[in-house]
């Protein structure tokens, strides 16, 4: 990018790439908002969705640690509120724990993580590494996959209440509080991005930290893909379903 974009084509840019990138397009979203996966294959979703969800807070810690400005630090720490709880049981990591409970997964086994696939684990490391590393910007831009998560949110629950016997509104209640805690931070997001990247390089790099974030999330689901659908040989020694 050699043009300064105004905030308003930059947010356009931005999203685009979720148009586009977006993991709600990825074949494993699509077999399981269907209700085309096998009970052992959605455990498999469950139970390697839990390290991406319980590193949130460690990802969004680094961010707040670089934050020098308090207001911005009071608001980003609602973030690990959101997923920590101010208690034990509170929060959307015990929610999702909630699910994986619900799916007939052992807790101890799940969060072990003896059974997460290599790839889920490096793509969420990678992503943690980014944020401590790269630019405040390019961290910040990095969560913007949340302007989109409500419309996937909204197809997951009603796909999965509709097509499958096992789950249940209390198993999926984490993505209820999603609804309104992901436009709230995403809103920020969008208006810090769009005040502080004021440079063509600094746009590109928030654009790019975008597609970035929507890569970690697809190569998680490439990862559920090619070891419980096709060719359905999970990683030797991680979890086997067993239907």
């Amino acid at each position: 990018m050699t043009t300064l974009l105004s905030p308003e084509e930059l947010e356009a840019r931005l999203r685009d790439v979720g148009a586009r990138r977006y993991h709600s397009l990825h074949p494993f979203h699509k077999l399981l908002h269907h209700g085309e996966l096998s009970f052992g294959q959605v455990q498999a979703w469950a139970l390697n969705r839990y390290y991406y969800q319980a590193m949130i807070p460690v990802k969004d810690s680094a961010i707040l640690a670089r934050m020098e400005e308090p207001e911005l630090r009071r608001v980003w720490r609602q973030r690990i509120v959101d997923h920590d709880g101010n208690h034990e049981g509170e929060g959307g990591i015990a929610r999702w724990l909630k699910l994986t409970d619900g799916l007939g997964l052992d807790r101890h086994y799940v969060t072990s993580l003896e059974g997460l696939l290599p790839a889920t684990r490096f793509a969420v490391d990678a992503y943690v590494h980014f944020v401590r590393e790269k630019s405040l910007l390019e961290a910040i831009a990095s969560s913007l996959t949340e302007m989109f998560s409500p419309g996937i949110i909204g197809e997951r629950v009603a796909g999965m209440l509709k097509n499958y016997e096992f789950v249940s509104k209390e198993t999926l209640a984490y993505f209820d509080k999603r609804l309104t805690e992901a436009p709230r931070d995403a809103d920020f997001a969008l208006a810090y991005v769009k005040q502080h990247a004021r440079t063509p390089e600094q746009q590109e790099a928030a654009i790019r930290a975008l597609e970035f974030k929507c890569d970690v999330l697809w190569v998680q689901l490439d990862a559920l893909y090619f070891a419980y659908v096709d060719p359905k040989q999970a990683y030797p020694g991680k979890f086997v379903p067993k239907d």
